[in-house]
């Protein structure tokens, strides 16, 4: 049985979203980030990534964290890429050695190039400084830092409209996680209008409104 230890607000939502694409049956276990408990180490605390019990689990306190029988997988991408693998006769897999290293690079090139930047946005709104001056250079370096990643990607996508293929696969669902995190820059998706489209499609998805759904009931 497939566990994956995370809340929905965190990166473990590509690997809830993997498991809902695949139809596949997993057990989730909500594992809180430490920073957002007062005190993670008390007697009534939830379950963090400081919890011995998590701890023992993944030695790492990080979520997600995945676990198939007796393996540990800790990097959600690559969780995501292994999933895909192992349920080989689903779409969203590749179907041959070079889709499977295009899905790879991809998937590297958005956690590498996108990710980072994403990230600083994200964390800037979520301190709720996007109004300061502060935050607002924080955005703007950022902002100017993806301009040539949503270029990369608006012409990859303008053949076929998917990363990988000509369908909808594990590349799109991992790409289409990282990108999310700019969603509050639409100056950037107004002039990539295939990352803009191909986005609205990845989330328009059921598998994707389900882990959303649940996601927005958890508390922030």
């Amino acid at each position: 049985m497939l566990t994956i230890y995370g809340v929905y607000r965190s990166r473990a939502s590509r690997n809830y979203w993997m498991a809902l694409e695949l139809d596949i049956p997993f057990t989730s276990v909500p594992v809180i980030q430490a920073r957002r408990v007062a005190d993670p180490l008390s007697a009534d605390a939830p379950l963090t990534t400081v919890s011995p019990a998590f701890l023992a689990v993944n030695p790492m306190g990080q979520i997600p964290a995945v676990t198939d029988g007796d393996l540990l997988l800790t990097e959600s991408l690559a969780t995501n890429l292994y999933l895909a693998r192992k349920h080989a006769s689903s779409s969203l897999s590749p179907r041959s050695l070079a889709e499977e290293g295009d899905m790879l690079r991809w998937s590297f090139w958005a956690a590498n190039e996108v990710e980072p930047h994403a990230v600083k946005i994200v964390l800037t709104y979520d301190a709720g400084q996007q109004e300061s001056e502060e935050g607002k250079a924080v955005i703007a370096v950022a902002r100017r830092a993806l301009k040539k990643a949503f270029g990369v990607l608006n012409n990859r996508l303008a053949a076929t409209g998917h990363v990988v293929g000509d369908r909808f696969t594990v590349a799109d669902l991992n790409l289409a996680e990282v990108f999310r995190y700019t969603q509050t820059e639409q100056a950037l998706f107004d002039a990539a209008p295939h990352v803009k489209a191909w986005l609205a499609a990845c989330q328009s998805r059921p598998a994707f409104r389900k882990m959303m759904e649940t996601r927005l009931g958890e508390p922030e």
